[in-house]
């Protein structure tokens, strides 16, 4: 083995996962590559490592990282790196660099020993000692808890977050229940926790272990939007994960029960949606989905039966209306004459407490709405618009003319206190009806609170397209609703004339039905580049929205949205941003930048939101722009239209890059342009859904990158994933709860 000593310059790859580093590092041979697990490394930190020197057939000479530690560094310039990395917060480059100016290479030795000192230095008063000092402490109080993490091989990068969730109590929540963890810090898995635990000596099969990998899978199975897991599929896939006996797993689940982390309940349910067959199984659910999906059901079956029960409605005037009158009216203020299939929409949902709107793009979705707000305003009634994510309650106010707002903040969330909001059965909405766009995105935990906040008599309107993807959430609501048969549904299906002019939505519907779209020289808003290599065709999305599609039809990349099925591969997410990135966003002097695991965020980078931050008022898919990067105070500023919000550096992991986003997380939204890949390495995610959703997602223009072959495989497979819900078996009251 051999030593080397040095400061790291640049970090060219990291994977958060399994922390493996590619770094260059200062040395006194020169700038080295290292390359090995280096979890916990940052620009600016002095390294002390062991490992060998080998030969890469394409890179050349590099050092193989065996093991690491972090040191102080000893000269000035490696002093003023390391505060001017970021670390310290209250210290940026500039002061670094005066604070190393006054004291030489005794800089660090103040800074510990004698912090009152800096304020010898010019621009550092009272306050920015007091937060440098108390910086100092903290780091060196997080460096415990990486170098606890380190010496039990895990990635050190999650450290900060440990430090601050548990505060002076972290080493004794890793060494008692590491297990902990996952459950009260985003970002650390099963995986992580059993890894600590594993290397603390905790028995393979402990009950607590079990306990917790039955909760992960649980968990997972959520994530892929289920909102139970059959019993006998959760134990075997325990087992598995685990490496213990079944029975191990099905004491686990008891256990869970009996502390009322986990309900079980024997359900029939439909297994898949074009499937009438019921199979029975005991579901296991975690308990916030048990009571969300109970909560649905009983609760839209309250809403429905409201008139027929108590007769009581909120819209009184609707159900003794001269529709022939109202339609004229209607006819006068919106300067077209409503379809049949409209004015019945219309008609349904102000006499019917709960009604369902579905239809495809094209097919007066927005006409109806409009006609149901001019009515609803002509009446006197109280209405209130909202949608799943702040780009659809954007679209919504637009096309509709009236507010909208998300169902986050029409619910009023409450900062600070998790899935809380202000609005609920104690404190409903003021509103005679509720109209919610984009329904298909309705997950079942806030749909439960949607529900909860909605007053007695008064009607509700989910209005979507049952033929896109299904939530990223769990649950597969409106889908479930609409299988029920026990609310009202109108399916707008007549596509109009203006609306058959365009590609977009004649292709749409045409995927739709299981045909292959139209490749036609007339199109102008509906193309198809054949790209039958994964680099060329990665190559080609990257210049149509840099420069092609800006050019040709005068849309700025800034309105242009790749979406791809997949986050890996050279067409997937990550390589993508990455390319879109370099061209579209490059560093610059003017730019600050934050390099955080493996990743640049640099001023002017178009970012996603990947979870729901009640503390900052942003949600999972909320999509904005990097405004500004504070190097002292160490924080992050986002633009989420017209919504700022400023982030900690330990929180970025919640950030992902968004030039280029999954076609799932797409949902909700509409872009002018669409530059989507569609490919045969994309093979297990070629599904007649995505494919429809990403160009419905499009206003003005589809660019499809790929194969025929490929959007054949998408158009032929109409099979929507199973998702083991039993909301449509309790909405018809086949489950009694």
């Amino acid at each position: 083995m051999t030593t080397l000593q040095g400061v790291v310059e640049r970090i060219t790859f990291h994977n958060p996962e399994n922390g493996y580093t590619v770094a260059k590092v200062a040395t006194r041979r020169g700038l080295v590559t290292v390359v090995g697990a280096m979890a916990g490394i940052h620009v600016g930190a002095s390294i002390e490592m062991r490992g060998e020197w080998t030969n890469h057939p394409k890179f050349g000479q590099q050092f193989k990282v065996d093991d690491y530690r972090t040191v102080l560094p000893a000269t000035a310039a490696g002093i003023e790196k390391y505060l001017g990395s970021g670390l310290i917060k209250g210290v940026g480059p500039v002061t670094a660099r005066r604070i190393v100016r006054h004291f030489g290479a005794d800089a660090l030795r103040i800074i510990d020993e004698e912090p009152d000192r800096l304020k010898e230095v010019l621009g550092v008063g009272k306050k920015r000692v007091a937060m440098i000092k108390a910086a100092w402490i903290e780091q060196r109080q997080i460096k415990e808890v990486m170098i606890f993490l380190q010496s039990h091989g895990v990635s050190t990068g999650l450290a900060v977050k440990i430090y601050k969730h548990y505060g002076d109590a972290a080493i004794g929540v890793l060494k008692t229940n590491p297990y902990q963890l996952q459950r009260d810090i985003y970002g650390i898995g099963f995986k992580t926790a059993d890894k600590i635990a594993m290397a603390l000596g905790i028995p393979h099969d402990s009950p607590e272990r079990v306990a917790a990998g039955v909760q992960y899978v649980l968990s997972e199975d959520t994530n892929e939007g289920n909102v139970f897991t059959p019993r006998e599929k959760l134990t075997a896939r325990a087992a598995e994960l685990l490496e213990v006996p079944p029975e191990l797993a099905e004491a686990a689940i008891d256990r869970l029960q009996g502390e009322q982390q986990v309900q079980i309940e024997p359900v029939r349910y439909q297994a898949k949606p074009e499937s009438l067959q019921l199979r029975e199984t005991q579901a296991v659910y975690l308990t916030p989905m048990y009571y969300s999906e109970v909560g649905v059901a009983s609760r839209l079956r309250k809403l429905n039966d409201a008139r027929l029960v108590t007769g009581i409605t909120r819209l009184p005037a609707f159900q003794t209306f001269d529709w022939d009158q109202a339609f004229r009216y209607l006819k006068q203020q919106l300067g077209v004459a409503l379809a049949p299939a409209q004015r019945q929409a219309v008609q349904t949902a102000l006499t019917h407490p709960v009604t369902v709107l579905t239809g495809g793009p094209g097919t007066g979705k927005t006409t109806t709405l409009r006609a149901i707000i001019r009515l609803l305003r002509a009446a006197g009634a109280k209405f209130a618009l909202a949608a799943p994510t702040g780009r659809a309650a954007k679209r919504m106010s637009e096309v509709t003319g009236a507010e909208a707002r998300t169902i986050h903040r029409l619910l009023e969330v409450s900062p600070g206190e998790g899935f809380s909001f202000k609005r609920n059965a104690d404190n409903p909405l003021d509103a005679d009806m509720v109209i919610v766009d984009e329904a298909s995105m309705l997950d079942v935990l806030l749909t439960n609170h949607l529900l909860k906040a909605i007053p007695p008599g008064a009607h509700l309107l989910l209005v979507g397209d049952v033929d896109q993807l299904p939530s990223v959430g769990a649950g597969n609501v409106l889908r479930d609703i609409i299988a029920s048969g026990e609310v009202a549904v109108v399916q707008l299906q007549t596509i109009f004339r203006q609306a058959a002019d365009s590609y977009i939505i004649t292709n749409a519907h045409r995927i739709n039905q299981g045909q292959m779209p139209l490749f036609s020289k007339d199109a102008r808003d509906f193309f198809l580049f054949p790209m039958a290599e994964t680099e060329p065709a990665a190559d080609m999305v990257v210049d149509l929205v840099v420069r092609r599609i800006p050019r040709r039809f005068g849309i700025p990349s800034r309105e242009i949205q790749a979406l791809t099925p997949m986050h890996r591969g050279p067409l997937g997410v990550a390589a993508l941003n990455q390319s879109l990135q370099t061209l579209l966003n490059p560093p610059a002097a003017n730019k600050p930048e934050r390099a955080q695991g493996g990743r640049v965020f640099r001023v002017g980078d178009r970012v996603m939101q990947t979870r729901n931050n009640y503390d900052l008022d942003v949600f999972n898919g909320d999509m904005g722009v990097i405004t500004n990067i504070d190097a002292i105070m160490h924080t992050l500023t986002v633009d989420f239209d017209g919504q700022p919000a400023v982030y900690d550096w330990a929180n970025l992991d919640e950030l992902t890059h968004a030039w280029a986003i999954s076609v799932h997380k797409s949902q909700g939204s509409e872009f002018r342009a669409v530059v989507m890949p569609v490919h045969t390495t994309h093979y297990i995610m070629l599904q007649r859904n995505l494919l429809y959703t990403g160009v419905t997602r499009a206003r003005e223009l589809v660019v499809l990158v790929g194969t025929k072959k490929a959007i054949g495989i998408a158009v032929r497979n109409d099979k929507v994933a199973e998702r083991h819900t039993a909301l449509a078996e309790r909405l018809s009251e086949r489950i009694s709860s």
